[in-house]
């Protein structure tokens, strides 16, 4: 990617990782990422359905087609730029289905319609031993949203004020959702906490709280998913669109817009049917946080610093840097195991398309 130019002279060796390792990391990232919110967004749909059909009969991989359809759509907004309203947008439902979600956690688990709570670790002690780096790995995954602003921060002048202000919001963001989400979801339902943690509010196709306030929160889970998608989505067409684009031709011509369809369709479709053939969410978000967040976000900004600065040997600073690279690459090395692991054991349960 062009997001390492504008740093500190003596970067070359750290430009020529930026641009063989950690772009396409990146790029493996952001793409993952839209993989996983398809899948959600599947889910989301199917719960929708199955609340107004409880008997009926659509598979979830037909809810992800639905899902990948709108996506289809949403993909072609030619550049970060013109999805600053998609972002506010997303910012906004975000923070109203973390609201709802976490209200109905709280409403579930005060009231007797809720299963009795059971916070009691099961598995044995190798289940429980990777299970723990799998966790790891997936909110490695929560707190590496941070790559997009990072991303978007580094295409233009000046990075450092831009990147900040960016991060800082993006982790206040991830505070007040994520956490909010995860505490009421594991109060309310203990160990019985689904991945997506709307799944705990409808139970053999009743909803134990009002079906109106089910409904609302998946669809603002809906919208929010496929604004997240389609922001995800742009650093790989970007990256296509500097392969097959005419710079010299206007953005809106048709030299540029045809190609931008077709590679933008391609790549939708490609993570639609990723999405319908491996419907794991809780496998996928622990994979891309161990393979692609960890050393993005803790590892080579550490290591980067280091080699950027040269701060000295005998400063904190450089130990310090050193400590967080070490320990969260053995933490990296092992929640890949974990991680693959998982899906090792999901593919002996699950079949390809399957119905979960």
């Amino acid at each position: 990617m062009d997001c390492w130019r504008n740093l500190p002279h003596g970067w070359c060796s750290c430009r020529t990782w930026g641009r063989y390792y950690v772009g396409p990391i990146q790029l493996v990232v952001c793409y993952g990422a839209v993989v996983g919110n398809t899948l959600l967004g599947g889910e989301c749909l199917k719960a929708i359905y199955l609340l107004s059909v409880p008997d009926g009969s659509m598979k979830l991989y037909e809810f992800v087609m639905i899902f990948g359809s709108m996506m289809l759509i949403l993909a072609q907004f030619p550049s970060f730029h013109s999805l600053r309203y998609i972002n506010l947008a997303s910012l906004v439902l975000c923070l109203a289905y973390s609201a709802c979600a976490a209200t109905g956690s709280i409403y579930i688990g005060n009231s007797s319609n809720g299963a009795e709570k059971d916070y009691s670790l099961v598995g044995d002690t190798e289940s429980r031993v990777f299970g723990m780096f799998n966790a790891i790995a997936i909110i490695a995954t929560s707190f590496g949203n941070g790559i997009i602003p990072e991303i978007q921060a580094t295409l233009a002048p000046p990075v450092k004020g831009k990147m900040f202000k960016g991060l800082c919001l993006c982790y206040a963001i991830v505070l007040v959702t994520f956490f909010s989400v995860a505490i009421s979801g594991y109060w309310a339902f203990g160990n019985q906490a689904d991945a997506l943690i709307l799944s705990n509010f409808v139970v053999d196709g009743r909803a134990l709280m009002p079906k109106w306030f089910v409904f609302m929160t998946n669809m603002f889970t809906i919208l929010q998913l496929s604004a997240v998608a389609v922001v995800y989505c742009q650093p790989t067409n970007e990256a296509l669109e500097r392969a097959f684009a005419d710079p010299m031709s206007g953005e809106l011509s048709l030299r540029n817009i045809v190609p931008r369809v077709i590679s933008r369709s391609l790549v939708v479709i490609a993570a639609i049917t990723l999405a319908a053939m491996l419907p794991f969410f809780g496998d996928i978000n622990s994979f891309v946080g161990a393979f692609g967040f960890i050393p993005l976000d803790f590892i080579l900004p550490a290591v980067f610093f280091n080699l950027t600065f040269k701060p000295s040997k005998r400063s904190p600073i450089f130990w310090v840097n050193i400590t967080i690279a070490v320990i969260f690459s053995i933490l990296g090395v092992i929640a890949s195991i974990a991680a693959v692991r998982q899906i090792a054991l999901d593919a002996e349960t699950y079949k390809l398309f399957a119905d979960v």
